[in-house]
């Protein structure tokens, strides 16, 4: 705080806010001679305080009510750095959220997807990780056919039917840890030339896996990720987005757009994907710890092709 120049950090409860061991709804309030939490965090905060460091999700409302005369500052000036280094304990976390998110996935292989609607397989899945002990579902996706090449597609009414590509990605919080976790299927048998363009996607997802050690700028990993798919000849095709970082929060650093140097203790949810408009895609997306002795993957990994069978 003392080096950014901030006299105070205000958090609301928040992926922050935890992260300094704050419980229940109060602020949390951290200066130089306090750390408290409190529901009048103005009554906190020093005389004076010219910089104010102040949650990423504070409300408009929250701010007017603070009523301080300083300069308000994302209190992520401070603390992302901190976070992007996790302890033993922290991994050991996020891998036991990335165990009950591979969990359902496990079982929604079992599920019945002829004849259902996205929507209404999104509704089953959310119901799956709830009774798993999910604390927050942040994302659930399900897309089917041409949806499948459409990034970050919202589950509609388009029928699942025999012969559809699907993408079913899963994103939640247990126990304040954060995984997601996304896989590629075929619904009774895959479409022409899919199978070909889903084994690049694993396949830059191994390159991006390797990539993933200390002292390695994270750009590298998109690098070694983009020149697999640029090789395969789907170049023009693959996502610009291949992985961020995940912790206590779904989307935090590293990111591979920051000049951020990978070290042991970062996590990153690597998900490289391949979209050809119109016809279909595959995107795999996994949880990988950076460790000293190199990357580890805190779930099972992709998988060849699961064809489902009903």
């Amino acid at each position: 705080m003392a080096r950014a120049g901030v006299d105070a950090l205000v958090l609301r409860p928040s992926p922050d806010h935890r992260f300094l061991g704050g419980c229940g709804e109060a602020y949390l309030v951290v200066t130089a001679d306090v750390v408290a939490q409190t529901w009048d965090p103005a009554a906190l905060v020093p005389e004076g305080a010219r910089r104010v460091g102040v949650d990423p999700e504070m409300r408009v409302r929250e701010l007017f009510g603070l009523a301080v005369e300083a300069d308000f500052v994302p209190a992520s000036s401070v603390l992302a750095p901190l976070r992007l280094r996790k302890e033993p304990y922290e991994i050991a976390a996020i891998g036991l959220a990335v165990a009950a998110a591979e969990a359902v996935l496990a079982q929604a292989r079992e599920l019945a997807w002829f004849g259902a609607t996205e929507r209404a397989m999104a509704g089953r899945l959310r119901v799956l990780m709830a009774e798993s002990g999910c604390e927050e579902v942040l994302a659930v996706r399900v897309a089917a056919g041409e949806h499948t090449a459409v990034p970050a597609h919202v589950p509609g009414d388009r029928v699942i039917n025999p012969g559809d590509a699907l993408t079913v990605s899963l994103c939640g919080r247990w126990d304040g840890y954060c995984a997601e976790v996304a896989r590629v299927f075929a619904v009774a048998e895959p479409p022409e030339d899919f199978e070909a363009m889903y084994s690049v996607v694993p396949a830059a997802h191994a390159a991006g896996l390797a990539a993933l050690r200390p002292a390695v700028p994270v750009a590298e990993v998109a690098r070694a990720v983009a020149e697999v798919i640029d090789g395969s000849g789907y170049g023009r095709f693959a996502s610009a987005h291949v992985g961020r970082g995940i912790g206590l929060g779904h989307d935090e650093g590293p990111r591979p757009g920051e000049d951020t140097v990978l070290a042991a203790g970062m996590t990153f949810c690597l998900e490289p994907a391949i979209y050809v408009p119109d016809l279909f895609g595959a995107r795999v997306a996994d949880v990988v710890a950076c460790t000293a002795v190199g990357p580890v993957l805190l779930g099972a990994g992709p998988q060849p092709l699961h064809v489902l069978e009903r």
